[in-house]
């Protein structure tokens, strides 16, 4: 019996075992040693009862039974808090329990689930969206709400006064603190080219800047002398712009730093004399410009302390802000008859600020020590550019000169009160009609640019809407009506007299009160209603607006012996306000708009830099180049690579950014290892050291290998000189100048010194065979390339970039970024020998990064085959980290490593690249601009034989075709 006993203790001890799940410890510790929870005797339990003290644990661990315990504690709650479906908690209870307004009071539910209900409701409203309450068009167009609008989505960006015009024609784009029209909806690319050349184009480039400078003549030429220089070209001290008679345009550096540290370029007009000892002058740039101008004139003048006396546009305060706000928050409630707060609503003022300026800046500053003040009037004075051979046409029928007034229209009106006291004076009055006589002779000139350049004319107008076509027409010129006229051939070879440069809108005062005493629009179409007959002239007498304009005449193209006069036109500068009511009345005179892709074909057909773009060694062109790297690099990563270039098999180091810095650095060192040229080091610290070798022939040979996608033989070229996997770390500029932010600075220079440009120019030109031009350079007194010459040069600028303009000999259009190569000997044979020989093909380079690329994509797909808690629960090592931050940068197509000498890589020597490109309408023919190394162009054009000075290669970053191209240099 005692071994029947024993035996059934035994199963059951190793039954208790076996289906024990728990950990081995709690057997131990919460029975004694010997006996297990089965050993309860065959009685049940009445048996264990008897033996309950013996069954029961003598102690207990707290932190293992909670660890034991843990899984299961955790487990309950989350059953207990979550819900098992998205059901409120009104829908839980049965049915018979609820009602309908258990739904909107939570007092109806029983009171254990009103805290649970009262937390759903708080957390509804957070995440319910705020549905606008004027769904009704009506109510969203009303004046109020629409200008109320207006003003809140033009605070980052800030709207020209024919932004609307503007947004229903044209792509818009956000740039330098502006929305501006980029390019027509329609197709009007040679509409737009047809109207330069033929008729007349329209822009609106109110966003440009205006800094106007006021104080003691000899004290502004003093300090801004010092931002210039002659050698560049004009000066603020030019004699014709000094007087005010003619616009000045020139390029500004920092303080005493010329040729380094380029500020941009500007144009500038003086104030005619007027008795007073100060002058006023207008400096006009570029916004992206603006900042370091506007910083650099304060510090050489030594205005910090802001003016005081007077403010332009004030800063919104925070109370004209809460009524704004009131305004928005209101904007969904109809306005009744009996709502006081809809009889007081009144439309909010427009904001007219400038998008360049920060909100807490002033708007004027006084130096304590000279006197001069620098305001800032960008945004105040309007300006519309008209481009044409027609543009001086479609001025003399939009608007008319004013006529004199000598009494006010009403009393209690300031409305031309400043005209009515200026009529008054015999002097000021025959001023304006000499200026209205000049006015009217353009009528009788066939182009702009038979004016003398820059010329300006002030003028006062009428309101230039009471003059309005019934439908749009053409303006065209009217030259029977001034056939051999003495005044307009007058006109031609003297200009515009000094007396009548002088305008009223230099006057702040007068400006303000022609702002202020706009006639609005519905109040002049509500005369228009009230006409007996319908459509005809609308006289509004001594209530007729008086307008203070000034009117510049610009040259157009004036540089190069082709198309002379091209792109002329005239500038208008408005008082603003008066926008869209001078815009509307040259619409209906049939020119056409254009945007900021029209503005930059004008200066591409001129042949001028264009702002910022072609100006690589300011901080508004580096900023402009880092900024496009950006976007094309995007634009790149989006195509996959089966779809894009393969600029690493191309050749092309640097498709998407243009490495000046390295460039010129790297043709120094190569004139100083080809000991062919000696001189001075130079001025810069950075000194290129490469290995010598000939001064303009790379040394590349042809490699055959066999691809390993497809075991064909492929022709790659590698460089055999050490030159080619030159590692440049140091070199500066262009290259990491994102990293610095504003501290970005050029290790080169651009050359514009007028008198070496000329020089440059005549020495690319052929002094033998069909193209000679011995004559020009005898003409312009240039001397003929010798070492004596041209030795100094490359002393003075070791590091310089030379603008330049190409044109394709053959077919062919270049792109943005092209290289530009020399030429070697074979290459300028072979032309020779076949006049269609288009030029030499690239080799095949090797992809030396496709491997890593690879590997790195195994890697890729190796971590995600791993298991997901493996990667949760250990962190990558150290040596993944470090592999992973290595290979980020690796995009197939792309050299992701640091540059080697861009001049060596490829088989044709670089000698420059393209920074615009196009098939030209004007030239009927390939043309680009960029800048070359002025030490390459030097060597290229000694040692090119005298009937091929001046060809140049181009081939685009994806394509392995060279194209042969002609130089020049345009002064």
């Amino acid at each position: 019996m005692a071994r029947d006993v024993r035996s059934e203790q035994q199963y059951q001890q190793q039954k208790f075992s076996n289906q024990s799940s728990g950990p081995s410890y709690r057997k131990d510790q919460y029975f004694p040693k010997g006996q297990n929870r089965g050993e309860r005797g065959r009685g049940g339990w009445q048996g264990g009862c008897q033996n309950v003290s013996e069954e029961m644990p003598k102690y207990i661990t707290v932190s293992t039974f909670a660890q034991a315990r843990a899984a299961e504690i955790n487990a309950m709650l989350k059953a207990v808090t979550q819900k098992s479906s998205n059901s409120l908690v009104f829908q839980t209870l049965p049915r018979h329990m609820r009602r309908r307004a258990m739904s909107h009071n939570i007092k109806r539910l029983p009171r254990r689930l009103q805290e649970i209900a009262r937390k759903e409701a708080e957390k509804a409203v957070h995440q319910k969206k705020e549905q606008s309450k004027t769904k009704c068009r009506k109510a969203r167009r009303r004046h109020i709400n629409l200008v109320a609008e207006f003003n809140r989505r033009q605070r980052k960006n800030i709207w020209l006064e024919t932004h609307i015009w503007h947004a229903k024609r044209f792509h818009m784009v956000k740039k330098w603190g502006y929305c501006l029209g980029d390019s027509p909806t329609e197709k009007s690319y040679r509409a737009c080219y047809r109207a330069m050349t033929k008729h007349c184009l329209l822009q609106d480039l109110s966003y440009y800047c205006c800094l106007e400078l006021t104080g003691r003549e000899n004290e502004l030429l003093k300090q801004l002398a010092r931002i210039c220089s002659i050698d560049a070209g004009l000066t603020f001290d030019e004699a014709c712009c000094l007087s005010g008679r003619f616009e000045g345009s020139l390029n500004l550096y920092r303080a005493d730093r010329y040729p380094e540290d380029m500020l941009g370029p500007v144009t500038f007009i003086w104030k005619p004399r007027d008795g007073s000892e100060n002058r006023q002058l207008w400096i006009w740039m570029h916004p992206a410009l603006k900042q370091d101008m506007l910083r650099e004139l304060k510090a050489i003048f030594q205005c910090s302390e802001p003016e005081e006396i007077y403010v332009p546009e004030p800063i919104t305060t925070s109370i004209q802000e809460e009524k704004q706000m009131d305004v928005f928050l209101s904007l969904g409630k109809k306005r009744k008859k009996e709502d006081k707060e809809g009889e007081k609503a009144v439309p909010v003022k427009k904001i007219i600020g400038d998008g360049t300026r920060d909100p807490f800046q002033s708007y004027s500053w006084v130096s304590q020590t000279t006197g001069i003040v620098i305001s800032d009037r960008t945004m105040e004075i309007l300006r519309y550019r008209l481009i044409g051979p027609l543009s001086h046409s479609v001025l003399t029928e939009t608007l008319k000169a004013a006529s004199l007034q000598t009494e006010m229209a009403d009393s209690e009106s300031e409305l031309n009160n400043w005209w009515v006291e200026n009529c008054k004076d015999s002097e000021k009055v025959s001023l304006h009609q000499r200026q209205s006589a000049i006015f009217e002779l353009l009528e009788g000139i066939s182009s702009p640019s038979e004016m003398p350049p820059g010329t300006i004319l002030g003028l006062t107008v009428g309101d230039p809407r009471v003059n309005l076509p019934k439908t749009k027409t053409k303006a065209m010129p009217d030259f029977e009506k001034y056939q051999d006229n003495d005044k307009v051939r007058q006109l031609y070879l003297e200009g515009v007299p000094l007396d009548c440069a002088h305008s009223f809108i230099w006057d702040q005062d007068i400006c303000k009160n022609v702002t202020e005493n706009k006639i609005s629009e519905q109040d002049l179409n509500h005369m228009r209603a009230q006409l007996l007959v319908p459509g005809s002239h609308l006289d509004l007498g001594p209530c007729e607006s008086k307008i203070p304009i000034l009117l510049v005449q610009q040259p157009g193209k004036m540089a190069g012996e082709d198309r002379p006069g091209w792109g002329s036109g005239w500038d208008i500068y408005l008082p603003k306000g008066w926008g869209m009511a001078f815009w509307i009345p040259f619409i209906y005179r049939g020119v056409r708009v254009g945007g900021l892709q029209e503005a930059l074909k004008h200066s591409e057909y001129q042949r001028t830099p264009h702002t910022p773009n072609d100006f690589p060694d300011s901080q508004a062109g580096m900023q402009f180049a880092k900024e496009l790297e950006t976007s094309l690099l995007e634009k790149f990563k989006r195509r996959p690579p089966a779809k894009r270039a393969n600029y690493v098999k191309l050749g092309t180091l640097s498709p998407f950014l243009c490495p000046w810095g390295q460039l010129t650095k790297n043709w120094e060192g190569r004139m100083k290892a080809s000991g062919e040229f000696v001189h001075p080091s130079s001025p810069h610290p950075e000194c290129c050291a490469t290995e010598g070798r000939s001064f303009c022939d790379p040394k590349a040979e042809v490699v055959k290998e066999a691809s390993p996608e497809t075991g064909e033989v492929e022709e790659t070229m590698e460089i055999t000189s050490s030159e080619g996997v030159l590692k440049t770390e140091d070199v500066t500029g262009t290259q990491d100048f994102g990293e610095r932010g504003e501290t970005m600075t050029s290790d080169f220079i651009v050359l514009r010194s007028e008198k070496l440009l000329m020089q440059l120019s005549a020495w690319c030109y052929p002094t033998a065979g069909k193209d000679r031009r011995v004559r020009l350079i005898s003409r312009l007194g240039q001397k003929e390339m010798t070492e004596d010459v041209f030795l100094p040069i490359l002393m003075s600028y070791p590091r310089a970039l030379v603008w330049v303009n190409l044109s394709l000999l053959r077919k062919g259009n270049p792109e943005l970024h092209a290289m530009i190569c020399i030429p070697t000997e074979d290459d300028l044979l072979h032309l020779s020998k076949d006049r269609l020989f288009c030029g030499p093909q690239e080799p095949k380079h090797c992809d030396i990064f496709k491997h890593k690329v690879q590997k790195l994509k195994e890697e890729k797909k190796k971590k995600k085959k791993d298991n997901a808690k493996a990667l949760e629960s250990d962190p990558p090592s150290a040596p993944d980290k470090e592999m992973t931050e290595e290979h980020e940068d690796l995009i197939l197509g792309l050299w992701s490593d640091t540059l080697p000498d861009v001049t060596s890589h490829c088989s044709r020597t670089l000698l420059g690249y393209v920074t615009r490109g196009d098939f030209s309408l004007a030239a009927g023919c390939g043309e680009a601009l960029g800048f070359v190394s002025l030490t390459g162009l030097l060597c290229m054009l000694y040692k090119q034989p005298a009937d091929k000075k001046g060809l140049v290669l181009l081939r685009t970053p994806a394509s392995f075709q060279y194209r042969f191209a002609r130089l020049t240099i345009e002064v």
